[in-house]
């Protein structure tokens, strides 16, 4: 059994539009609120938040709501087609919107967008196990995860090069917005014109809704499975997510040298995207559990150990790069774990399952890490972290499916053919 490697990169286009935009998001939307409409850290943080908190009931209903549609282009295509146009045409009128006075009009333009971005995301994740073999997930999920970084990329890039000046010397993030509504529009038209979903789906007999199983209630055992890995995705995102939010405020309060920390989480992010197609290869030869149990005993390792540094030290550039590997471990198994257990014509439901667990976490755990570094001190960061990755260790340990099985009378070596 093979990846279809250029198959899976154009299914991957979507996400790495998704990617694009989240990435442009995260950086200057911030910006504007302080700097258009001096909004407060406060009350910009609310603001930030709206849309981990519209994907909680969001990217579930979308999710579900895919599985259950049946058109000519597809289940999860019309959502990502129609989208991906209302969300590039709301960008562009939000990127108008970046003017004094505008506050309103900009705050229910990004309240729609934010909406548009949330009914497809769900479908543009389901659309790789749609038509992948349950096998070839883990790797598939590799590749979409890179392509998810490098639209990452693009997004800074084009920040570092096309931001312009307004003519009373605000920055002029209008380039931006452009820049990444046409990846959006490129990549999403690439998408449909060389990907036959209904075909592929067809392809894929273990996804055909006609297949035994179908829509039937999970036995108890696999239930039991499917809570246990979501709660371990929760875990697992408390932990991180707690360290990404508060880093820079943690280097400057307790290492005192932000010049040269700042750079950690970019190198664990590059060490996260050189990992992802390795680590993929390697989980389909050890199993997607093996490989999360060890991320996420490396992750704990590393948080703990990093409570325990009192003074910067270039030594924890090679830290958080074993960070970057065992998110990697981590992340490319634990969505394939998850839809590995959902039935045929349900993937979009359980996609939607596992961002509603991983959201929650990422809204909840700013609030409760946040109480503690304020109340208790800023030694609690990297404990906090710790422990919550511990405790999905425990989780994970618990679980009994969702893992890949190579069949008996392959060659392992197949595993490692990524080629056409």
């Amino acid at each position: 059994m093979k990846l279809n490697s250029r198959r899976t990169l154009l299914i991957g286009l979507a996400f790495f539009s998704i990617c694009a935009f989240w990435q442009m998001y995260d950086t200057v939307i911030p910006l504007i609120l302080r700097d258009t409409f001096h909004i407060g850290d406060a009350a910009s943080g609310w603001i930030m938040a709206a849309d981990n908190i519209l994907a909680l009931f969001l990217l579930p209903l979308f999710g579900r709501l895919s599985d259950r549609t049946r058109t000519l282009m597809g289940r999860r295509m019309p959502y990502i087609a129609v989208g991906t146009a209302v969300a590039v045409a709301l960008m562009l009128l939000l990127s108008g919107a970046d003017a004094p006075g505008h506050f309103p009009v900009f705050i229910a333009l990004l309240g729609l967008l934010l909406v548009a971005m949330g009914t497809y995301r769900s479908p543009a994740v389901a659309l790789m196990p749609d038509v992948t073999p349950k096998p070839l997930r883990s790797k598939a999920n590799a590749i979409i995860n890179l392509m998810g970084a490098l639209g990452g990329v693009y997004a800074l890039a084009m920040i570092q090069l096309v931001v312009g000046v307004h003519a009373d010397g605000r920055a002029n993030y209008g380039p931006v917005f452009y820049a990444v509504a046409a990846l959006m529009v490129v990549s999403v038209a690439l998408l449909l014109w060389r990907v036959n979903e209904n075909a592929l789906r067809q392809q894929n007999a273990d996804v055909d809704e006609t297949a035994p199983g179908a829509r039937e209630k999970l036995p108890p055992d696999m239930m039991r499975s499917l809570v246990l890995i979501l709660c371990s995705v929760s875990l697992w995102y408390m932990g991180y997510n707690a360290v990404t939010t508060a880093y820079s405020k943690y280097f400057t309060r307790m290492w005192g040298d932000l010049s040269g920390a700042a750079n950690c989480l970019m190198i664990a992010t590059i060490g996260a995207v050189v990992s992802y197609v390795p680590v993929g290869i390697l989980s389909s030869k050890i199993g997607r559990k093996k490989m999360i149990l060890i991320g996420v005993a490396i992750l704990a390792a590393c948080f703990a150990i990093s409570g325990t540094v009192k003074v910067f030290s270039p030594l924890l550039y090679v830290l958080f790069v074993v960070i970057g590997f065992a998110w990697a471990a981590i992340n490319v198994n634990s969505y394939p774990m998850v839809v590995e257990i959902s039935r045929a014509g349900d993937v979009g439901k359980y996609t939607g399952y596992y961002y509603t667990f991983s959201m929650a976490a990422q809204v909840l755990t700013p609030v409760l890490s946040g109480w503690l570094l304020e109340h208790v001190g800023y030694h609690t960061l990297f404990p906090y972290a710790a422990i919550c990755v511990a405790l999905a260790f425990v989780t994970m340990l618990l679980v009994r499916h969702g893992d890949n099985r190579p069949g008996a009378h392959s060659d392992v070596l197949e595993y490692y053919d990524v080629e056409d």
